[in-house]
């Protein structure tokens, strides 16, 4: 019997509830929120669609439902509000995710901590710093959606299935994520080789501004009607299924990197290998040297968004 519960019934807790409902991948749901109505009331709305789907348990609790729980997902925090970037939430959810990570411990020292709230990298090492667990039990959701955004607008550029494109995002989930082209294939075939036999093929300013709407797509969404959730819903559900059914899937989450191109102790995004116990490993994956340069600007914005008093002797980004 896998128990997930989430921390934080906003629209982000709330739609990962649904998707994860719908895909009958738990069989019992928590809901965890500061406003219990709230998180009643979304409980009772799920539990609505029982004639619908496969058997499972939805309800609202408090942190002792922590005690048995497989994944604990928190995606408490204040919300990206429009024009406003990710890293610029660090200090308020920082105070939060400290303060639902003691209370979860007050239950559970045994458990996957999945991180949701923005900015993700940064919450995601205050987890692991605060809780004390094993760095491969406390990951965020990273870049996930980040590279599904990346496949779905190469497969619209190139009119083709996005779950034949592969690619990935790495780096910080904001604005200076890193979407790979050097490593981006049609089904084994590089980009390069595939836009060489193409009649409508990508120009660099192309590609260009597709890494362009891959960083900025958030801003619009939020822009246009508050706040992103269906897409990051489906994102968190494709990692908690991993982890249940110890898939062993390469997923690029948020985990702590350990000289991965000179930098050590620092959360950021890199396709890792996830299975039941979390984060397996991380893959040595190959980068051009502009990537490499842009994938440590990268970890140096969000090193220097760490607060102070979490930071750890040793973090480590080599100087650019």
């Amino acid at each position: 019997m896998a128990k997930v519960v989430i921390v934080g019934a906003g629209f982000v807790g709330s739609t990962i509830a649904y998707a994860l409902m719908l895909g009958g991948t738990a069989e019992e749901i928590v809901l965890i929120d500061k406003i219990e109505e709230k998180a009643r009331a979304e409980a009772m709305d799920l539990n609505h669609c029982a004639s619908f789907v496969s058997p499972v348990t939805i309800k609202a609790g408090d942190y002792n439902e922590c005690s048995n729980a497989d994944i604990i997902i928190i995606t408490a925090g204040a919300p990206q509000k429009p024009g406003q970037t990710r890293l610029e939430l660090v200090d308020i959810n920082s105070r939060i995710i400290t303060q639902i990570i003691e209370d979860i411990l007050t239950y559970t020292k045994d458990v996957i901590l999945l991180v949701v709230t923005n900015p993700v990298d940064v919450m995601s090492y205050i987890s692991w710093r605060v809780s004390g667990l094993p760095a491969a039990k406390v990951f965020g959701s990273g870049t996930v959606l980040d590279t599904s955004r990346f496949r779905y607008l190469l497969s619209s550029r190139c009119k083709l299935d996005p779950r034949n494109m592969h690619a990935y995002v790495v780096g910080e989930h904001g604005d200076s994520e890193v979407p790979l082209w050097s490593t981006a294939n049609v089904a084994g075939v590089s980009m390069d080789v595939f836009c060489t036999n193409c009649n409508d093929a990508c120009s660099q300013e192309d590609r260009e501004e597709i890494s362009y709407q891959v960083r900025q797509s958030a801003y619009e969404i939020i822009q246009g009607k508050g706040a992103t959730y269906f897409a990051i819903s489906l994102a968190v559900r494709r990692i908690v299924e991993s982890i249940l059914r110890d898939e062993h899937s390469v997923l690029t989450v948020s985990t702590l990197l350990n000289n991965v191109y000179g930098i050590s102790n620092l959360y950021l995004s890199f396709p890792s290998i996830i299975g039941r116990n979390g984060v397996q490993r991380v893959l040595p994956l190959e980068m051009s040297s502009e990537e490499v340069e842009q994938f440590l600007h990268s970890a140096h914005a969000v090193q220097e968004s760490i607060p102070a008093k979490i930071k750890m002797a040793g973090n480590f980004v080599p100087a650019m």
